[in-house]
């Protein structure tokens, strides 16, 4: 009877052991593969390629500044934990750097998805210390890049789900390529002279190379330095000079900069109107169309176009 127990007992073990997936998904020490993420457009690009077979954690929620992002402890914990990190990189984190530095030497995958481009496709800048503009997001076709890069940092990881990520990955692409013309289309109904975007900080550039727009930030590529009162009037300068009649405020970025230009401009007789709240450095609310990243440049480009017109 002993020995009946002790062959149950170890039959009970060995069956525990060989079922330390769940339902089938690729795990590490008794865990589905887990990613941390660091803003809500790297977030919402790795939920739609790695679907059930990974995990992610979005260190950053809506209307969060990644420039000024500081890792709390419980962060720390989640990185600490991860199997993968993927990060925007070209300092847009500029604070977690010494962050992901700590996650690499504990031997954690931490990659910057910015890698997935040439410098030759970057916009570079004398004023930001990484020389480069790290917004890479708002063109359509680097982000097109950016998902192919993933999917392969994916299927490098969990080579049994490649084709799963593939698939998911090519059902993305095709989701861009329809945004990509949609928004081509809508910004074709305002004429080419009525094409300036003057929003509160330099998160545009790659959206006005891309989309034929003359783009001009009250702050400079970072937010980590407030705009000052020559910063002002020279905007205010430029908005009248080109009869601008709308600027736009950002969901990441203090209104009151752009408040104080409005009244700037207003002040020397020429109207100008706030157009609306622009998705800059981070997507909208959870659950909503503009909390993906294909509902954000849909909401922005039909947000610009409409106040511009």
């Amino acid at each position: 009877m002993k020995i009946i127990s002790i062959l149950v007992l170890l039959t009970l073990l060995l069956v525990s052991c060989n079922n330390n997936t769940d339902e089938g998904l690729p795990v590490k020490e008794n865990k589905v593969f887990s990613i941390v993420t660091t803003t809500t457009m790297i977030t919402d690009l790795v939920k739609n390629i790695g679907g059930d077979s990974v995990v992610v954690h979005g260190l950053m929620g809506a209307g969060v500044d990644p420039h000024l992002y500081k890792a709390s402890e419980g962060d720390v914990n989640k990185l600490s934990n991860a199997d993968m990190i993927l990060y925007n990189g070209l300092h847009l984190e500029g604070k977690l750097v010494d962050v992901f530095e700590r996650m690499e030497k504990q031997n954690i995958n931490a990659i910057a998805v910015t890698d997935a481009l040439s410098s030759k496709f970057l916009i570079g800048s004398e004023l930001f210390e990484s020389n480069y503009d790290p917004h890479i997001w708002f063109n359509i076709r680097y982000w097109e890049l950016i998902t192919l890069f993933v999917e392969k940092q994916l299927s490098d990881a969990l080579p049994a789900s490649s084709d799963y990520f593939k698939e998911n990955a090519q059902a993305y692409l095709r989701q861009l390529k329809i945004l990509q013309q949609e928004v081509a289309d809508q910004i074709a109904t305002l004429p080419e002279d009525k094409r300036r975007l003057v929003t509160a900080h330099d998160a545009f550039n790659y959206f006005g190379k891309a989309f034929g727009f003359d783009v001009v930030g009250l702050q400079g590529l970072s937010t980590a330095t407030e705009a000052g009162v020559q910063d002002v009037q020279e905007t205010a300068a430029y908005i009248i000079e080109h009869k601008v009649k709308a600027i736009f405020i950002e969901s990441s970025v203090p209104r009151r900069t752009v408040e104080a230009l409005q009244a700037s401009v207003n002040s020397k007789d020429h109207d100008v109107v706030i157009g609306g709240t622009l998705y800059s450095d981070a997507l909208g609310n959870p659950d909503t169309e503009e909390g993906t990243y294909i509902g954000m440049f849909r909401y922005n480009v039909k947000t610009i176009v409409d106040a511009l017109k």
